[in-house]
């Protein structure tokens, strides 16, 4: 008797199939996925598009916290514990996004070695750059802190040199994700621009260049030197 061969499993394909407790969803531009304060039940998984993760104070302040795009998880918190969103996940763009409920979830880490794997370097990954956002926020210019969330957004470092940003992030947008105001990113955009260090016309392409911004112990723009 021939003995069956076990079909080795694939993450990626595994995510990108409807299965039992695992969903896929089409969402538009500025579609909520999750509110936050929801029931926690799923973990979200990025196939397309870019997400947004936007927390609101009690005195109905909104700050954009991540920018999540095609490859991350998101709403893990349920996995730890978390019974309600402590974030509203809306989308930035047209988004495909793969839904799996928590038990599904919890089942495929422990019974699948490569998607635990998967899993685990995400979250690796996803808490380093959380602890660089902590850094970068602390002791960086909003210069600089422009600059590295430009660079990063344009995967940066992941594919040899930097590509357009896939899309539209208003000025308002980076202002919320860097801490400062929408006027002062619209001046260090137009000085890069100026500078050759990015293309900014309706949407946004990152030089490498971009990088000496960062390398650079004082700040290209120099009113920018109190924060």
């Amino acid at each position: 008797m021939r003995k069956s061969v076990k079909v080795p499993f694939d993450p990626q394909k595994f995510l990108a199939k409807v299965g039992d407790g695992k969903t896929i969803l089409n969402y538009r531009k500025n579609q909520i996925v999750f509110s936050q304060g929801s029931v926690a039940d799923a973990v979200f998984y990025i196939q397309k598009g870019n997400i947004k993760l936007i927390v609101v104070s009690e005195h109905g302040k909104e700050a954009v916290v991540a920018i999540l795009g095609p490859g991350h998880f998101f709403g893990e918190g349920c996995l730890n514990g978390h019974a309600l969103r402590i974030a509203t996940a809306r989308t930035a763009d047209e988004c495909v996004i793969t839904r799996l409920e928590k038990a599904t979830m919890i089942a495929t880490v422990h019974k699948e070695p490569e998607f635990s794997e998967l899993f685990m370097s995400y979250l690796l990954t996803r808490n380093s750059r959380i602890e660089e956002d902590l850094i970068d926020q602390l002791f960086n210019s909003s210069e600089k802190r422009l600059a590295r969330l430009l660079l990063l957004l344009a995967n940066f470092g992941k594919e040899g040199r930097p590509e357009p940003i896939v899309g539209k992030f208003t000025q308002e947008i980076l202002a919320e994700m860097i801490g400062t105001k929408r006027s002062r990113v619209s001046n260090f955009m137009n000085k890069f621009r100026d500078l050759g260090f990015i293309s900014y016309n309706g949407k946004i392409e990152v030089h490498s260049s971009l990088l000496s911004v960062l390398l650079n112990d004082k700040p290209q723009i120099r009113r920018d030197e109190a924060h």
